[in-house]
């Protein structure tokens, strides 16, 4: 089969490599699309010893499988569904098992995978193509940072909202703040054109590093150091800082006054667990048009090296590739 192989130092070559054998407790999975996600640039700078690309959508072929012919998502977190968090629902968290498709176990970037019978999520029928790999990282991951912090922080309490970063989990995260009632929802970015995607959704502007306004809650999907200090530092007395964004480098946080001497929570968020996956797709369903607008361009695997560079200089969205 075909499958993107990333070298490091911004290089992805389209070589031929064995198509994956399902071994017991395997399904054979026929990629159809696989999302681009900006996390994934850390193995475009460094290389990955595996097929890379974890936002996976495709239909099952493997004769046999109770599965078999049915269109899927691919749930990233192999779990042993015995821990204590599996137990508690929490198959994301998982104690004793830290395999991630995509991640060190081959992804989605290629014609076929296999996949793990417990990391198979069945689509809905209503659910087309292009929304099914939504399901993932831009609905689930933004929703579920923004459940937990629903606990602490009511919409009922008409909080003030922030997100910084308006990429997809940005987006994601507005949408799933007005579905859950939070209504005083602000976005800053650095990008306009960004901002102008927030804006669209019924976001208020906010420069870039200001402190005139200070917000209950801000939900940081950058990633960025920068951006997360700033998080802590304008967060309100009382109120809440969702970190969603990613980052692999150290991160270092100068207690400050405007820090330290204050109440606030600070959540970081991973994931999703699978028992929220019919909410998402709730979620999904009632944004249906606005999520999909997010997705702004589709290709061809082949065309795979070119399109990721484009998306990492911040041209497109959501891209799909598609199989």
């Amino acid at each position: 089969m075909q499958a993107a192989v990333f070298h490091g130092d911004r290089r992805i070559s389209i070589e031929t490599i064995p198509r994956p054998v399902p071994v017991a407790g395997e399904a054979l999975l026929r990629v159809r699309r696989t999302a681009l996600c900006g996390s994934d640039g850390k193995l475009w700078l460094k290389g990955a010893s595996v097929t890379a690309g974890h936002e996976i959508f495709g239909v099952v072929e493997h004769a046999g499988h109770p599965l078999d012919g049915r269109r899927c998502l691919v749930y990233i977190p192999v779990h042993c569904g015995a821990c204590g968090s599996c137990l508690s629902g929490d198959t994301h968290l998982c104690l004793t098992e830290s395999t991630l498709v995509g991640w060190n176990r081959p992804g989605g970037y290629c014609e076929y995978v296999s996949v793990p019978d417990q990391c198979l999520l069945p689509v809905p029928d209503d659910i087309d193509d292009v929304e099914a790999p939504l399901l993932l990282d831009t609905v689930s991951t933004s929703a579920h940072g923004i459940r937990l912090a629903r606990r602490i922080l009511s919409p009922e309490a008409r909080p003030a909202v922030l997100v910084i970063g308006a990429g997809p989990i940005g987006l994601g995260a507005i949408l799933a703040l007005q579905h859950e009632g939070y209504r005083d929802i602000s976005s800053a970015d650095t990008r306009p054109h960004r901002v102008a995607r927030a804006v669209a959704l019924g976001a208020h502007e906010h420069p870039v590093g200001s402190m005139e306004r200070r917000f209950d809650l801000v939900v940081e999907a950058s990633g960025a150091h920068a951006a997360r200090n700033f998080a802590l530092a304008n967060v309100l007395p009382r109120g809440v800082v969702v970190l969603l964004g990613e980052n692999d480098a150290p991160w270092t946080i100068e207690e400050t006054k405007p820090i330290r001497r204050k109440d606030f929570w600070m959540l970081r968020s991973f994931y999703f667990p699978k028992s929220e996956f019919d909410a998402n797709v709730v979620l999904l369903r009632a944004n249906r048009e606005r999520y999909r607008s997010f997705v702004d361009a589709e290709f061809s695997l082949a065309e795979l090296p070119g399109r990721f560079a484009r998306f990492m200089a911040g041209e497109t969205t959501k891209p799909q590739m598609v199989c």
